[in-house]
């Protein structure tokens, strides 16, 4: 297939980690792009948190050889603030900036950034021209269909955003008032594709290779971007390669064990990025997807959700096998 670049930076293969808040760390992205994301994008990044200097946000900027290429996400709706936000996420060397225009949550989307920004197209394309002149590194929009069903703009904003630089459009086909309920509008991502000359990325409810080659084909687009469908199950990634390179070769399917080794590899690295009380209690609701399918899963990820160490995480894999 074909060689994939968003502006210069050249993309490992065409199935990409979507950005997810309290999920995409450095951890969980380095453990993607080793089962195959082309490309990761960090959890957002506040850009008015990062105005008063907040360590917590400078944090999740760090990004490191292992997940490259890598995008730091950033959200905000002051193009100046956006701008100085885009240069200190520089200093941690990330392959893209990526902003944010599709986040549907009241604390984000409620304060007039995320999803609500796509109410005000001028905007957005000031927004993305701020960022775009602020940088070196390629510019990239994630938009949703639109605010609500009376307001479906995405090929509106999608072609100001290209106007004013950006080097790629991600597209969720949810409007902003759907969340994650109704099934995708795959059309609205394929009129995205067909209005703009730069790469769009599928991006809503792609939970396997089949799934995701026939987005493929169904939207123009090349790339393709995996959220919550990763959650436990990295090997989505390399799933989607095989089947894309040869549609006939079985597809690997990991074995209880292989789960949970890399499950502890996983809460593993976050406990040496974050420390061990810190990683423990987030790891608690993103181990519970490495159970699914197992027998007595319910009552696993009960347990989980209440483990207080690494040792505890270990004994449970232990009763597990």
């Amino acid at each position: 297939m074909n060689e994939i670049k968003i502006g210069g930076v050249r993309l490992g293969s065409r199935a990409l980690l979507a950005p997810m808040a309290g999920v995409s760390d450095r951890a969980y992205r380095e453990l993607c792009v080793r089962f195959g994301a082309g490309y990761c994008v960090s959890e957002m990044v506040s850009s008015k948190a990062l105005s008063f200097n907040s360590k917590k946000s400078e944090e999740l900027m760090t990004v490191s050889d292992s997940e490259r290429p890598c995008a730091v996400q950033i959200f905000g709706d002051d193009p100046a603030c956006m701008a100085d936000a885009a240069r200190r996420a520089m200093e941690n060397r990330p392959d893209i900036i990526d902003i944010n225009m599709g986040c549907p949550a009241p604390k984000i989307s409620g304060n007039g950034s995320g999803c609500a920004l796509m109410r005000d197209p001028k905007l957005c394309g000031r927004i993305t021209k701020a960022v775009v002149d602020a940088v070196n590194v390629p510019v990239t929009v994630k938009l949703r269909k639109g605010w609500d069903d009376k307001s479906v703009n995405a090929v509106e904003v999608a072609e100001i955003c290209e106007d004013a630089g950006a080097s790629a459009i991600t597209v969720h086909g949810r409007t902003r008032m759907q969340y994650y309920k109704p099934p995708v509008d795959y059309e609205i991502i394929r009129r995205v594709r067909e209005a703009v000359n730069i790469p769009v990325i599928a991006n809503g409810d792609i939970d396997s290779a089949k799934k995701a080659r026939s987005v493929m084909e169904i939207t123009g687009c090349e790339l393709v971007m995996i959220g919550r469908a990763s959650l436990g199950n990295p090997w989505i990634f390399s799933q989607i390669n095989s089947f894309l390179e040869d549609p006939g070769k079985p597809l690997y399917y990991p074995s209880t064990e292989d789960k949970l080794r890399v499950m502890l590899g996983h809460v593993g690295k976050m406990i040496e990025y974050k420390g061990e009380y810190v990683a423990v209690r987030q790891a608690r609701k993103l181990v519970v997807g490495y159970f699914r399918g197992m027998k007595g899963a319910a009552a696993l990820r009960n347990e989980a959700s209440r483990i207080e160490s690494f040792r505890d995480l270990e004994r449970l894999c232990e009763r597990i096998l």
